[in-house]
């Protein structure tokens, strides 16, 4: 049971660009991985991290949102779910089920990202907004800086404009 760390950036429209904040919440104790369920593991996370941030109407997730066609949840559902918010999944990977996810291209990346979408988003409107998120490179400036701040890289003061 060791304890981990998740990250928030509340961007003010649909580009991504403008960051009106950054959270950070350190969480003391996580449940051990279980596989198949990684949901029970980061999904008390991310409320953790969002009860620090102002109400959401999307939430863009690091991972899958649905795993395979038929909808079988992923972490993005779980969250959807227990959220009540539309909820795009953005992946780095391919994971061997998830055939429907959209691989998204971004800038003059070779490898795709791969969209997922729950809570009522299309999976198609999903990869429209995530390609057209800020940032000329393969991950867009709002995510590569969750990413930072996870990993305590960055500090969650808030940027005028994302870079």
């Amino acid at each position: 049971m060791g304890g981990a760390k998740a990250a928030l950036v509340v961007c003010g429209e649909p580009s991504f660009s403008t960051v009106k904040s950054a959270h950070v919440a350190d969480i003391s104790r996580t449940v051990p991985y279980e596989s198949g369920a990684l949901f029970k593991r980061e999904l008390p996370c991310i409320q953790a991290v969002l009860a620090l941030g102002p109400p959401l109407e999307l939430l863009v997730i690091d991972g899958y949102a649905t795993l395979d066609p038929q909808g079988r949840p992923g972490l993005g559902a779980h969250a959807a779910e227990a959220l009540d918010l539309p909820v795009i999944g953005v992946a780095k990977s391919p994971f061997h089920t998830a055939t429907h996810a959209v691989k998204v291209i971004r800038g003059a990346a070779t490898r795709p990202l791969y969209v997922t979408a729950a809570g009522g988003l299309e999976i198609v409107e999903a990869a429209r907004i995530v390609a057209a998120m800020a940032g000329s490179n393969r991950i867009p400036t709002a995510l590569a800086r969750v990413d930072r701040l996870a990993r305590g890289r960055d500090r969650p003061a808030v940027d005028r404009e994302a870079r």
